[in-house]
């Protein structure tokens, strides 16, 4: 169902369309967390080491084509909120040319030139095989990948965030079935485990699809809607790349840590594989929370409401806070539980590594929260420079701090990288989110303040604020 967010309570909204993606984005993490649960109880240490290791180069990829979809459905969702219903059809159109010709540079690049980049990651010998194996069945079906991500967006910038979820929550449940038949009864390895997360994407894709052609007759393409506009796809390029450079160099970042991290073996792997999917499974409330606020802050940018922009991120950012806090107290002291979880056999060493990271990465999550909130918010606004300059602020902090450190102190100096990343970035954006929000203040004050003058020149009485709140 469409969702109308430039009406009604702010936080109600966003917390109310927050909580479907929240439940689709643990399901989602599913695909990964079982991946390593399964792989490391039912294969071993190595084969966990080899996903482990292999893995930021796919997440470099999930980052890249959602970055990419996420740019181009925030012009959709702009014209929702301006109620154009022609905008969104021709917003479609060009999204969907764009990600299709993404999707196949992504795939080309990625089997050409795969040992090349496991081999510029530092992956040990004796897990290279698997690695390789198990990336090139995932970069296979990198266009799924793509697919997926820009028809849930377009259901979600029309205010539905509920129905990708139900499609996800199916598919996740398959993807585990699929895993462990194909790795326990198949004998397949790490191989079982990616063909099954391909097969589980492909369902979700034909999902939204069906659902998009029942539901949503907004979205129902004519053949008059396709016609291509070189400025309109400009529009959509203007924020979409921003945004795909903006995730790839946070994950640029990741493999560089990764690569640090691979020089130390396959314990200290295997660890740091565990410790980074309880982050990544635990701050899904703080992904979720922002990614509702950019919806929120495109609907009320596109209708012109800079007030409700402004409310809704105040009040975000008071949760996400409030948020941060409760899940590194978690974290903290149960992270030892849960990353016993994902090993085999017990191993003292292992588990000592992991919860070493955990115990020092979860006293910065307060600033992991305040980037997800005014980055989001300046994306939903079509703000592209600054969330980019974040990025390469982490970049820089995060691969000078992983490699200086692990230089100075060994593995443990990696336990600091991300830490100091968070609050580089968080800086970043929440300055700039502050200068934006001002420009706008001045930008609507002018604007209104000659509305008022024409309505003095016409005999009207008391001025009125373009903006409905």
């Amino acid at each position: 169902m469409i969702k109308d967010m430039t009406v009604g309570k702010p936080t109600q909204l966003i917390v109310g369309f927050a909580i479907p993606l929240l439940m689709g984005n643990l399901f989602q993490q599913l695909y990964n967390v079982s991946d390593i649960l399964i792989v490391g109880r039912l294969i071993g240490v190595e084969a966990l080491a080899a996903v482990g290791a292999s893995s930021p180069l796919f997440m470099t990829l999930l980052m890249i084509s959602f970055g990419f979809t996420s740019g181009l459905t925030v012009i959709t969702a702009q014209r929702f909120g301006a109620q154009d219903e022609k905008g969104v059809k021709s917003s479609v159109v060009h999204s969907l040319i764009a990600s299709v010709v993404l999707s196949l540079c992504l795939t080309c690049v990625t089997l050409l030139y795969l040992h090349q980049f496991l081999g510029l990651m530092n992956i040990p010998e004796n897990i290279m095989n698997d690695a390789y194996r198990f990336m090139f069945v995932l970069g296979s079906g990198l266009v799924l990948t793509v697919s997926y991500n820009l028809l849930s967006g377009f259901i979600r910038a029309l205010g539905d965030s509920k129905t990708p979820l139900y499609f996800l929550i199916f598919s996740s449940v398959l993807n585990i079935l699929l895993n462990f038949l194909l790795i326990y009864f198949g004998k397949l390895g790490v191989v079982g485990s990616a063909i099954g997360t391909v097969i589980a994407m492909t369902i979700s894709v034909v999902l939204c699809l069906v659902y998009m052609e029942r539901k949503f007759p907004l979205l129902r393409l004519q053949r008059e809607d396709w016609k291509f506009d070189w400025n309109f796809m400009k529009t959509h390029l203007r924020v979409a790349i921003p945004m795909a450079l903006q995730f790839s160099l946070i994950a640029l970042g990741l493999i560089i840590i990764q690569s640090v991290c691979n020089s130390f073996g396959s314990d200290v792997i295997a660890a740091m594989t565990a410790a980074l999917r309880i982050e990544l499974l635990s701050t899904q409330l703080l992904v979720v929370l922002g990614a509702a606020l950019a919806t929120y802050t495109a609907q009320n940018y596109g209708a012109g409401k800079i007030f409700r922009i402004r409310k809704g991120v105040f009040n975000c950012s008071l949760i996400a806070s409030v948020i941060s806090i409760g899940i590194a107290l978690i974290v903290r002291f149960w992270g030892e539980e849960m990353v016993d979880m994902f090993i085999k056999d017990k191993n003292e060493r292992i588990i000592d590594i992991a919860q070493g990271y955990l115990s020092i990465s979860t006293v910065f999550y307060l600033f992991l929260s305040q980037i997800y909130i005014f980055r989001n918010a300046l994306q939903g606004m079509g703000q592209a420079f600054i969330p980019m300059l974040a990025c390469v602020v982490e970049l820089l902090v995060r691969s000078y701090a992983a490699v200086v450190l692990a230089d100075l102190m060994g593995y443990k100096g990696i336990f600091y990288a991300n830490p100091i990343a968070w609050v580089g970035a968080a800086s970043v954006v929440a300055i700039g989110y502050w200068f934006t929000i001002r420009g706008l203040k001045r930008k609507l004050g002018t604007v209104n303040l000659k509305f008022a003058s024409l309505r003095v020149e016409n005999g009207q009485d008391a001025p009125q604020t373009l903006s409905a709140e």
